[in-house]
């Protein structure tokens, strides 16, 4: 065997050899260039192909590599091995798989079907994977269990390290998704050793450890993963697989994320899936997406969450819960309901249902719907006795925390949540627990605990403020408001409230139908709330199609009503059609009662919307001389039902 150390310096004889040589040493690119050159001197066999193969995928040419394997498949056959001709047609359907092309995949699929026949090689081996990993996927566990099982038993038999290891990987998995946790795991781990150990080829290799980080991260037992994470980086590095990496630093970076280094997650979480994105890895890739989805989240960055999760869910992955809980925190309970809904009655897994129950515990308790909770707790609890790990623990306590402080039973919901603060400390999650210190400080106001109530909600809040949290810490500072109010009895503050309503919204509903409308409303809420974050307002509620919201400055209303209405001018100019929407301002004083506002100040305000017409802006004469705006010359004077002394307002020019 020749080895050479550039194409350059390889004679026309040489490239094949020079190619063996250094996918052995696993110099990848060196290897795809040289096996690329010795196919353009001349026909390579089937063995060499599949090495070509090997070699794209790890110098990150996917495409390459895929066409290499079905070149492989055709030489197997005109060399007349059938079986491994087989294997390539199910290795090539997988590939297929991954890129969501599944017409393709499921005819490569037969094909391999129609080669094989009846037997038991190895090739049959990796027949019955394909078909567990096709029945678990169509909701079947029961089929699923029988065919990887089978899969395990041909790998033993036929001593295939690579599909010993895939199928073991496989029907642990499915074991553990039935329930049956420590089989699922000896199984996980006797193939995850033989991994790390370099026992099987690299892609296997990191095939199947990634999948025991995977399973551990599910089941939320952070120390196993890290102890895995690290045993398959070393693997990678000392064999130089750079495949892999990626996936482990999506593990790594989610792990980070739990123990509340969220913008540093944030920033792993977009470098491995920059670099999955060259290796076709398309369901590991969205595991990377979702992850930065859910951290996005929790830093309040709800368009940049949404964003992600959609590239999640478009490479395969539910974006649920994170998706559920983010309409939740934009008060779209009935939005979030649906979707946990819909997300549980198409998983049958034990464990993906365990990562969506505890949302749909905090989902159904904002929708006043207890009984629903309470089933959702209780199936949680059930799932979790298989193993019951402390996150897993604390996210039980939370929930039945949540239940029994709803229906009224705040004594035992302090134990449950004190319980969850405790088991969150073990694994080491500061969100989770000031999320639970601020649930606890609700727990304790009921019993008029208000000396340690304010203790917990304001270590919550510093945590909150330490990790960057802004919807928990404007929840929690609105608690500690509320808290203060209920001692002292109403604040009154000098706000500056708007009004917003959607002009002709009943003819528009029913021209468009119930589906259409539901959607156009989304985006109207979706459009308006961000440009109230954007300018610091807080929303006080929603008024049918429109919002009440209040700022802390007339110059901060002003400047959101104006961006609103160019907003919708410049949706109305792209797309042919907008929402027309009225807007109101008025600038008083109002009592404040922990995040309600009430008064004549904000009966003025909701009569000077009503007033204003379509695109229009009105602002009081207060609003405009507090903003800045000077004195309108249109400037009118109008009577408001309810208000004696007349009203000036105006027109605001926005366009």
């Amino acid at each position: 065997m020749t080895e050479v150390t550039s194409p350059s310096t390889a004679g026309p004889a040489e490239p094949l050899e020079a190619g063996r040589a250094a996918l052995a040493r696993h110099d990848w690119s060196s290897a795809f260039e040289r096996l690329t050159a010795a196919e353009a001197a001349g026909p390579l066999r089937g063995a060499d192909l599949e090495d070509l193969a090997t070699a794209a995928f790890f110098a990150a040419q996917a495409d390459a590599g895929i066409a290499a394997k079905e070149r492989a498949f055709k030489a197997w056959l005109e060399e007349g091995d059938q079986a491994r001709a087989a294997y390539l047609a199910l290795d090539i359907a997988r590939e297929y798989a991954f890129l969501g092309k599944t017409s393709i995949s499921t005819s490569w699929i037969r094909r391999a079907e129609r080669l094989l026949g009846d037997g038991d090689s190895y090739a049959h081996g990796y027949l019955a994977l394909t078909r567990a990993e096709a029945a678990a996927a169509s909701g079947d566990p029961e089929r699923a269990l029988v065919e990887a099982a089978r899969a395990v038993e041909i790998g033993e038999r036929t001593t295939n390290g690579d599909l010993r290891a895939f199928a073991q990987g496989t029907l642990g998995q499915l074991k553990i998704a039935a329930g049956d946790v420590d089989d699922g795991f000896a199984l996980l781990e006797e193939a995850a050793l033989a991994a790390v150990s370099g026992e099987l080829s690299p892609f296997a290799s990191g095939v199947t450890a990634c999948r025991m980080i995977g399973t551990c991260r599910d089941l939320t037992d952070y120390r196993r993963a890290t102890e895995w994470i690290e045993a398959t980086e070393r693997y990678c590095q000392a064999q130089a697989v750079s495949g892999f990496p990626g996936v482990c630093r999506v593990h790594r970076a989610e792990v980070k994320a739990i123990r509340g280094a969220w913008a540093a997650a944030e920033t792993e979480l977009e470098g491995a899936t920059t670099e999955l994105a060259r290796f076709n890895a398309g369901p590991i890739e969205a595991e990377g997406f979702y992850a930065i989805g859910d951290v996005r989240r929790l830093r309040g960055d709800l368009e940049g969450a949404e964003a992600a999760l959609r590239e999640a869910h478009a490479r395969g992955k539910s974006p649920q819960p994170a998706l559920a809980l983010i309409r939740l925190a934009e008060g779209k309970v009935k939005a979030a309901s649906t979707a946990i809904e819909a997300a549980l009655a198409e998983t049958w897994d034990h464990w993906a249902r365990a990562r969506l129950l505890p949302a749909q515990v905090e989902i159904a308790l904002a929708a006043g719907d207890a009984g629903k909770a309470r089933a959702a707790a209780a199936e949680h609890a059930e799932i979790i006795t298989a193993r019951p790990s402390p996150a897993l623990r604390a996210s039980q306590a939370v929930a039945q925390g949540q239940i029994l402080l709803a229906e009224g039973n705040a004594v035992a919901a302090q134990a449950e949540l004190r319980t969850a603060i405790r088991e969150w400390r073990e694994v080491g999650a500061p969100y989770e627990v000031a999320r639970s210190r601020a649930l606890l400080a609700r727990a304790l106001w009921s019993t008029d605990d208000d000396e340690d109530a304010d203790l917990e909600l304001r270590a919550a809040l510093d945590e909150f403020r330490r990790l960057g949290a802004p919807g928990d810490i404007q929840a929690a500072e609105r608690e500690l408001r509320a808290a203060q109010e209920r001692r002292t009895g109403p604040v009154q503050v000098r706000m500056t409230f708007m009004f917003t309503d959607i002009v002709g919204s009943t003819n528009l509903a029913e021209a468009l139908g119930d589906q259409a409308w539901e959607r156009l409303l989304r985006w109207h809420d979706d459009t308006l709330r961000a440009r109230f974050a954007a300018a610091g307002g807080e929303v006080v509620n929603t008024t049918g199609d429109g919002f009440f919201v209040a700022f802390a400055s007339a110059r901060q209303g002003l400047d959101c009503a104006i961006s609103i209405q160019r907003a919708l001018r410049d949706h109305r100019a792209a797309t042919g059609f907008a929402i027309t929407v009225r807007i109101g301002l008025h600038v008083a004083e109002a009592n404040r009662r922990e995040a309600d506002y009430s008064g004549m100040g904000v009966h003025v305000a909701a009569r000077v919307a009503a007033l204003a017409g379509g695109a229009e802006i009105l602002a009081t004469a207060e609003t405009l001389a507090e903003a800045g705006a000077g004195a309108a010359d249109d400037a009118r004077e109008t009577t408001v039902k309810g208000v004696s002394a007349p009203v000036r307002i105006a027109s605001v020019p926005w366009a």
